[in-house]
């Protein structure tokens, strides 16, 4: 009988089922790629099953999962996890050691297993006071830490495999899969209660708009498996037999695109606004009629509008461009690049133009975390791609704008609520209807516009409503910013924190002969640097009414990372995280 999928366990056995692949899932060690296959993958999953059975584990026990990088053990610990019954807890790495240590205790957690020295670490300290937490196992080859080998060497045994499937038997489509503590920006993180219906119900809706255009596809991952936007993913990869490839890390993507040429890959905004500054950037560095056709190229581009909206001679010009400069881009991105998912936070329109412009399609969805995550996305063909939108609404999920813009959504998608806090969940799930907190429009053909956040949407002193994910969208259009923070609520007009682009900003202060930029502190405080970024917020500023432009700014010299906790592991800033370490900035300001 067919595997149904109904469990999120089931789609390595579906896949299976259809052939398997050789290559499921590719990590690479000591240089070289190795490849798990379809057969294998289950087969390492049931020698965890049967090891965590051996160490005690039952039904809605927890296991935690910590990884530095994607890799093929975090797919075989969760199906050894979910197929008990137990629930798989990802954490992500970057956090606090007193974060781990609130996580382990909050979730109960009963074993961890970590990827490498830095994450054991942190984890071991957080386990001094986390008394249910009973060991700690690693990937990779660590000194004190029990090893992975170890582990599933401890499951070799096969008679126990009786036991597993009984227990795999036992899950239901509705019971709890796992936790995802989101990475909130004020107060302890939430954790989010996702059933395996929540993420099944989501990848068989996603996979109706995903196009898998060429015969054996492959993907490179590289976003935080640990957010449910790339897990869920990688669910639909496997039921779609698309063969995964781990990338080493995010310092490694651009060396591993050009040795495993993806057909596809996920990405955040952040990422593909760096992509495209690069590109920019290589284009400036030419010369006479090269530099020409490149930025020809590029204003074309600009103006992409999808199904030939644009009439014949745009799209014979268009010919002339891809053949050109954009087929260089396509290189770039390993040659056999034929879509790109974007998601996690808006992206700027541009980017979707000059992408889809080049021939690499990009897919925008919208969704969050309590959502598994996608509700809404585009797709290239059928007319239901629209740019400046995130989508038309999946199948089996309901979407409607409430009195003051808010975006509800209803369906099962929706989380079962937060672990442990019934009154944040019914704060947030009345009526059936998640409140998303994100506030949005559906125009007339049934296309989603994310307007702004509601939280973050704030009046000035003048009573005028200001939305900043507008502001800050439209300015790091500017090479010359990589992040920024429009800020304001009560206060006489709107003004920014920003961090410079220092590496761009160090390049052309060479061409413009600035001398003395050496460090980061130089660059904030330099006049010419200075009067360059208020030409980019005048820029930036023309599109939006007086109450609207950003009148003042102050420079960071920092680097906001996920490292320092100013940035979320999706790259989008930590509101109150960034106003309270910049306080002297907000407060020189507005004195």
């Amino acid at each position: 009988m067919p595997t149904k999928i109904t469990r999120l366990f089931d789609f390595a056995y579906y896949q299976l089922e259809k052939g398997g692949l050789d290559n499921a899932f590719s990590s690479k060690r000591n240089g070289s790629w190795e490849s798990i296959s379809t057969q294998d993958l289950i087969n390492q999953g049931n020698k965890v099953s049967r090891a965590l059975l051996k160490l005690g584990i039952k039904a809605n026990d927890k296991i935690a999962i910590i990884s530095s990088t994607n890799r093929t053990e975090w797919m075989i610990m969760d199906i050894g996890v979910l197929q008990l019954g137990a629930q798989n807890v990802p954490i992500y790495p970057t956090i606090s050691a007193a974060d781990y240590e609130y996580i382990f205790n909050h979730a109960e957690v009963n074993y961890c297993f970590v990827s490498d020295e830095v994450v054991f670490q942190k984890a071991k300290k957080a386990k001094e006071n986390a008394p249910a937490l009973k060991e700690i196992y690693s990937f990779d080859e660590i000194e004190g830490c029990k090893h992975w080998s170890a582990f599933l060497d401890f499951g070799a045994d096969e008679s126990l495999q009786s036991d597993v499937e009984k227990c795999k038997d036992k899950v239901k489509p509705t019971d709890l899969a796992t936790f995802i503590y989101t990475s909130g920006t004020t107060g302890k993180p939430k954790g989010v209660m996702l059933t395996h219906q929540n993420v099944v119900s989501n990848v068989l809706a996603s996979s109706k708009r995903f196009p898998i255009v060429v015969e054996h596809p492959k993907a490179l991952s590289f976003l935080p498996v640990c957010h449910i936007f790339e897990r869920m993913i990688l669910y639909l990869y496997q039921y779609l037999n698309v063969a995964v490839y781990f990338a080493e890390g995010l310092d490694k993507v651009t060396v591993n695109i050009q040795e495993v040429k993806p057909n596809l890959f996920t990405a955040v905004p952040r990422l593909l606004e760096k992509m495209y500054d690069a590109i920019i950037a290589k284009g400036s560095e030419l010369t006479g009629i090269k530099k020409a056709l490149f930025f020809w190229a590029v204003d074309l581009g600009l103006k992409y509008e999808p199904y030939g909206k644009n009439g014949w001679w745009y799209e014979f010009k268009l010919k002339i461009a891809r053949k050109l400069i954009f087929t260089k881009w396509k290189e770039a991105l390993g040659g056999n690049i034929n879509t790109l998912v974007s998601g996690s936070a808006a992206l700027q329109p541009r980017l979707t133009r000059i992408f889809c412009a080049a021939g690499i399609p990009i897919m925008e969805g919208y969704g969050l975390t309590e959502t598994s995550p996608v509700v809404t996305v585009n797709m290239n063909d059928d007319f239901m791609q629209r740019v400046g939108s995130v989508g038309k609404v999946i199948e089996g999920v309901e979407v409607k704008i409430a009195s003051d813009g808010e975006i509800l959504v209803k369906g099962p998608n929706v989380m079962m609520g937060y672990y442990k806090d019934p009154k944040m969940t019914s704060e947030v799930i009345i009526d059936g209807y998640f409140h998303t907190g994100d506030k949005g429009e559906i125009d007339a053909d049934g296309f989603l516009k994310i307007t702004g956040r509601k939280k973050e949407i704030f009046k000035t002193s003048g009573g005028k409503y200001i939305s900043p994910a507008l502001l800050e969208n439209e300015m790091k259009q500017s090479l010359f910013i990589e992040q920024i923070l429009v800020v304001g609520e009560g206060q006489k007009m709107p003004a920014a924190i920003i961090q410079l682009n220092f590496e761009f900003i160090k390049e052309w202060a060479d061409k413009h002969q600035i001398p003395d930029l050496n460090t980061n502190e130089a660059i904030v405080s330099n006049e010419k640097v200075i009067e360059r970024i208020q030409k980019e917020i005048d820029k930036g500023n023309e599109g939006f009414g007086h109450w609207e432009k950003i009148k003042r700014f102050e420079l960071t010299p920092d680097v906001w990372g996920v490292d320092n906790g100013l940035l979320t592991p999706t790259m989008k800033p930590k509101r109150s995280v960034i106003l309270k370490k910049y306080a002297d900035l907000y407060n020189k300001i507005y004195a």
